[in-house]
């Protein structure tokens, strides 16, 4: 079983509440939920307007089909950015 993780640090411009990073937050995690199938959780930042971590985790018993997956899961995050 392999098992592939990409950890992503956002710094946040023009967010002035939580309700609009939450908003934010949950866009790009079910974007990327429903997209390539992989689990994503906010795991550091949680206190910050400024700050976000995400983690974006998935797995397979194939190395390529992971690479593969966090490889393009990178590429749309930093599109979005």
């Amino acid at each position: 079983m392999i098992i592939g993780t990409l950890i992503v640090e956002f710094r946040l411009h023009g967010i002035v509440s939580r309700k609009q990073k939450r908003s934010f937050a949950a866009s790009l995690k079910q974007k990327l939920r429903n997209k390539f199938n992989v689990s994503v959780a906010e795991i550091d930042g949680l206190e910050s307007l400024n700050r976000m971590t995400l983690a974006v985790v998935t797995v397979s018993n194939e190395t390529k089909r992971v690479q593969s997956l966090i490889n393009k899961a990178q590429s749309m995050i930093e599109a979005c950015s």
